[in-house]
């Protein structure tokens, strides 16, 4: 994987601080949208450098959130009334288009 650069890091930013409440968009939107290779590259800035950020609406393209964020991230989509089924958004109604 080439280098991430600062300029890269500051779009994804940019983009996941555009997702309204109540909305969502997946590791891949985010990646397409910034023309990174790949989602992993995306799940790595949020990792490192989300926490000033609406992370919870970041999500795995099955509609499900990271196992380990599960719990926390439900509660925090469900307060913007993005409801889930057995652990799963909806993507057909709550996806973000960048």
């Amino acid at each position: 994987m080439a280098p991430i650069t600062d300029d890269q890091v500051e779009l994804v930013r940019r983009l996941v601080a555009a997702i309204p409440p109540g909305r969502v968009a997946t590791y891949g939107d985010i990646a397409s949208a910034a023309e990174l290779s790949s989602p992993r590259i995306v799940g790595w800035i949020m990792r490192t450098d989300s926490s000033d950020l609406p992370w919870h609406r970041v999500i795995t393209a099955s509609g499900r959130p990271a196992a380990h964020l599960a719990t926390r991230q439900l509660e925090l989509l469900r307060a913007e009334g993005v409801l889930a089924d057995d652990g799963r958004v909806d993507l057909a109604r709550a996806r973000h288009r960048f």
